[in-house]
């Protein structure tokens, strides 16, 4: 009998139904995607960064070394045409002789015959999350630690990720690439694109799904369950950090202009309304909206940044965001309740499904 790992990992029983028949025991027939349409382009960015970790799984499981035709990853990319040209790997803590894989690059390889759609993907960078059952477990924990501390641009990891974009990107126009990721994948991802954006100014179609954004919003939603309190406290927040930020207005000045760098550059969010991880985005981008006219610097600006100017470290919180797509989704299972809510609110697959199973709105935001 398959393990839930298996069955998770399994395309065919998985996979998105809805735009690909299904054929054989574990692959996929590919089916022609319409790449004009967000609902395939955001199912085909999910599934190659599921890809990623089942690519992982596979390692792991000596799904690979037993024979290829057991491999459970290659379905997940192949069913949309892409092949796999590169594998983001770092050295375990605990093994150095083992190398873990966190990303891949995907190259898009139309049908015989056909060209490139204008809208489909040279090549997806795709960054898996967390993966707690991992017997590594502990080395995906450790960066998650480094996006609450914003030190993941320090990491090898991020490093090993700008070096492989760096090196794509020297090769072909940056408009044929994508970046895309879940939850840790996510926070790489966006670190990689602001960068880009922020640094030379090449904008990547980028996919973050599920990002975390460490935030008191969630634990303030629920200890005050009043709306109008909490308008007010956040509009009192804003207009402290106003203030502050005409007294630190060298940091000021350059969040300003870091704004305007980043204002071409719109990533699109993916984010569940009962995910306490990337709940943060979400009131990040409504309160800003609200508070904009009124306060418009402050929504440049975080505590901890300025904390960290006024002793001399120029530091910028990631979700500090001037455009933005935000797809919200509010869809749960009638059967999840308490924790199986939580996790099913963050799990990747979601991503997959077809419009008609998600209650979702999506909200452009940008700054003006």
């Amino acid at each position: 009998m398959a393990s839930q790992v298996d069955l998770a990992d399994r395309f065919d029983i998985s996979g998105p139904t809805h735009i690909v028949s299904r054929s054989g025991v574990h692959h996929s027939s590919a089916m022609v995607i319409d790449w004009n349409n967000e609902e395939h382009r955001r199912c085909v960015a999910a599934c190659v960064v599921k890809g990623t970790y089942v690519l992982e799984n596979d390692r792991t499981m000596c799904r690979m070394q037993v024979a290829e035709a057991v491999a459970l990853a290659p379905a997940w990319w192949e069913s949309f045409h892409f092949r796999l040209v590169d594998v983001l790997k770092e050295e375990s803590f605990t093994h150095k002789c083992e190398k873990l894989t966190f990303g891949a690059i995907y190259e898009y390889v139309p049908p015989a015959g056909e060209r490139r759609h204008p809208c489909a993907p040279q090549y997806i960078v795709a960054f898996r999350g967390t993966m707690l059952p991992h017997s590594n477990a502990i080395q995906d924990v450790f960066q998650d630690l480094k996006i609450i501390a914003n030190t993941l641009p320090d990491s090898k990891r991020s490093q090993r990720a700008h070096t492989a974009v760096d090196k794509l990107l020297g090769t072909i126009d940056s408009s044929a690439v994508w970046l895309a990721g879940h939850s840790l994948g996510a926070s790489l991802a966006l670190e990689v694109g602001r960068t880009m954006m922020a640094e030379r100014g090449i904008n990547l179609s980028t996919f973050l799904f599920n990002p975390p954004h460490v935030s008191p919003a969630p634990a303030i939603n629920k200890i005050l369950p009043c709306e109008g309190l909490r308008r007010e406290i956040f509009a009192k927040s804003a207009r402290v950090k106003a203030r502050v930020g005409q007294v630190l207005s060298p940091h000021r000045e350059r969040m300003e202009e870091l704004f305007e760098r980043l204002s071409p550059w719109a990533p699109n969010l993916y984010v569940h309304d009962r995910d306490v991880i990337c709940q943060g985005f979400v009131h990040y981008f409504e309160q800003r909206q609200q508070l904009e006219e009124r306060f418009k610097s402050a929504t440049t600006l975080s505590y901890r940044d300025m904390l960290f100017s006024t002793i001399g470290k120029e530091k910028e919180r990631p979700h500090l965001l001037p455009s933005a797509t935000l797809w919200k989704n509010s869809s749960m299972d009638t059967d999840a309740h308490g924790i199986q809510q939580a996790l099913a609110a963050h799990e990747l697959q979601q991503w997959w499904k077809p419009d008609g199973q998600l209650r979702m709105i999506a909200t452009r935001y940008s700054f003006a």
